[in-house]
């Protein structure tokens, strides 16, 4: 899955912050305290955040050329 611009149901923009979160989190920094600094407080953007497995890496090994 790729993160969407805007939060599929509330419409607030999130894109912008995938990359900031994946670096932070990469640090060790907890997930719940760099979202909560991010101003994401609503369930719906925690979750696009909290679902999102990078599978692009695993999915190029299949790839037909």
């Amino acid at each position: 899955m790729i993160i969407p611009v805007r939060c599929f149901s509330c419409g607030k923009p999130i894109g912008h912050l995938w990359e900031e979160y994946k670096k932070r989190v990469a640090e060790g920094e907890k997930s719940k305290k760099v979202l909560d600094e991010f101003g994401l407080e609503r369930p719906c953007c925690r979750s696009v955040f909290l679902g999102q497995i990078d599978l692009i890496e695993l999915v190029g090994k299949f790839k037909k050329s």
